[in-house]
């Protein structure tokens, strides 16, 4: 009797646990993160992760009466086998309930078909190419494409006596989609390009492609390289190799002054003029509210970036999605409640395109500028209201 006793008692006590648990697990919103956190560009991922932790420092670790987890996952770099991998791991192991981050365009298309055959909501916080949000209907993107940042920089170097433009682009989607960019807008403004050339994605050498540059003496270069290392490491044979003095332009989209590496890249960059959609600099109170948040919540004084930026409003638009679900992850509902969605974000006012649920957001133009705090991107110049021109 005794010991029948003790099994049922025994058996009532798991079940209230494993009730327990279910109803612990209703009350949880699992974002499944995967995203670059080691190897070359091991920013993409702490930058993105950065902004997160920023807004959940702003905003509170609960929405809608759920609490929200993070699920961090490493692609060490652009390996879609491995994001595709890691993305079905976190839906079918860990329950991961909305999948974000992807800082590089191969591992988002890897992980699209993942996203789709789960129904899961999919937040791009980086990754531009412009197809992106064509390869699955529960994918959105709150970061911004290669055309939308390059076609306003090809408007503006038309309109102030730029005319003759190299380009160098990294031979992978987002390069070659900024090249068609501007290259399309800048032919239209009456300029001409005089030569092109496709640096690779892994370990470039630019010793070679910038005295290609330099050899047809054009008025300026207009360039696109990912951001964080290429960036300085393009600015380092463009002073070595003379082209600053021989009077050729620098002219990019703002990968390449990334507020996260500027201070690193040093005075070179002075006067350099890009086209963006984000700048630490930015004068809003939306901003220095956010840029604060960011030091607080990432241990000192780091300075956030454009992905920073994406994953922070990433952050926003899942908040702002599960109070109007009422905490429901569903993902056909979670997708309805962000199109048309708008959103005050630290780069200024911003809106999920409902026709193709990607961001639509001003682009600046800016130079950067020695200032007291040190090196920024300064804004000088806006295009309002740019939708991607490459759907």
């Amino acid at each position: 009797m005794h010991c029948r006793y003790l099994v049922r008692s025994a058996l009532i006590i798991a079940a209230l646990f494993a009730v327990a648990g279910a109803v612990s697990a209703q009350n949880v919103v699992k974002l499944g993160l995967v995203a670059e956190f080691s190897g070359p560009f091991a920013q993409y991922g702490q930058q993105i992760l950065g902004g997160m932790n920023a807004y959940m420092k702003l905003h509170g670790d609960s929405v809608a009466g759920k609490k929200i987890e993070i699920v961090q996952k490493d692609t060490t770099g652009p390996s879609p086998d491995v994001a595709k991998r890691l993305a079905q791991e976190l839906v079918t192991r860990d329950n991961v309930d909305i999948l974000v981050g992807f800082g590089l365009t191969p591992n988002a298309l890897a992980v699209a078909p993942v996203a789709s055959e789960a129904k899961k909501l999919m937040v791009i916080m980086n990754a531009a190419t412009s197809i992106i949000t064509t390869k699955s209907p529960y994918i959105v993107r709150v970061s911004m494409t290669l055309p939308q940042v390059t076609q306003p920089m090809a408007v503006w170097a038309a309109k102030n006596g730029i005319k003759k433009v190299y380009t160098v682009v990294a031979d992978y989607g987002p390069g070659l989609d900024s090249e068609k960019a501007f290259t399309e807008a800048f032919k239209a403004g009456g300029g001409e390009i005089v030569g092109s050339v496709h640096t690779p994605l892994q370990n470039p050498d630019f010793g070679p492609f910038i005295q290609r540059v330099k050899d047809a003496r054009p008025e300026a270069v207009f360039l696109f390289l990912p951001a964080g290392e290429q960036g300085i490491a393009f600015m380092k044979g463009y002073e070595e190799r003379g082209l600053k003095q021989a009077g050729i332009k620098l002219i990019a989209t703002g990968d390449i002054t990334d507020d996260g590496v500027l201070e690193t890249m040093g005075d070179s960059t002075v006067g350099l003029i890009t086209s963006f959609h984000y700048s630490a600099a930015h004068d809003s109170p939306e901003n220095k509210a956010f840029v604060k948040a960011y030091a607080d919540a990432n241990g000192g004084k780091l300075r956030p970036n454009f992905m920073a930026a994406a994953g922070y409003d990433g952050m926003a638009a899942i908040y702002e999605a599960l109070k109007k679900t009422s905490g429901s992850t569903d993902g056909d509902k979670l997708i309805a409640a962000m199109k048309g969605m708008k959103l005050m974000s630290p780069r200024g006012p911003i809106m999920i395109d409902p026709d193709t649920r990607d961001v639509v957001q001003t682009v600046y133009i800016r130079k950067v500028e020695k200032t007291s705090g040190g090196l920024y991107n300064v804004e000088f110049d806006k295009f309002p209201d740019q939708k991607d021109p490459g759907k």
